[in-house]
């Protein structure tokens, strides 16, 4: 799997609590791990639009909950500047289950994606509804 751009910004550290979004039976999972960061002594590993982390479900279906899975985040609160200069900032945290091939886990995708995780992830951008 592949992990975000150098310059995106980072906005949800290991500990954060995010919406999952996507129709696998997931409604609330939390960062434990950030792969591939290389971040600086005593920083907590951070994550941004378009990166891969590994979540734990904390609220869901009973099948789905308390199992470890990868998801890719595609909306963050913490505003990020774009490379022609406009900032983006969404309302609320959002993450998508994916498969370790880079599938989407679920059929589809409520609410907006950024367009840097849709650029990323083709399987992300097929399944969105609207992509900003």
């Amino acid at each position: 799997m592949r992990g975000i751009a150098g310059t995106q910004t980072r906005g949800l550290p290991v500990g954060a609590r995010l919406d999952c979004i996507d129709n696998t039976g997931a409604k609330i999972i939390e960062i434990i791990m950030v792969p591939k960061y290389h971040g600086t002594a005593r920083r907590y590993p951070a994550a941004g639009v378009g990166d891969t982390i590994i979540v734990s479900v904390k609220k869901g279906t009973p099948e789905m909950r308390r199992k470890i899975l990868p998801a890719v985040i595609v909306r963050q609160r913490r505003a990020f500047l774009r490379a022609d200069g406009t900032r983006v900032q969404f309302e609320d945290n959002a993450a998508v289950i994916m498969l370790p091939t880079g599938e989407t886990k679920g059929s589809m995708i409520k609410g907006p994606v950024a367009r840097e995780a849709a650029e990323r992830w083709p399987r992300i951008a097929a399944t969105a509804s609207t992509i900003v």
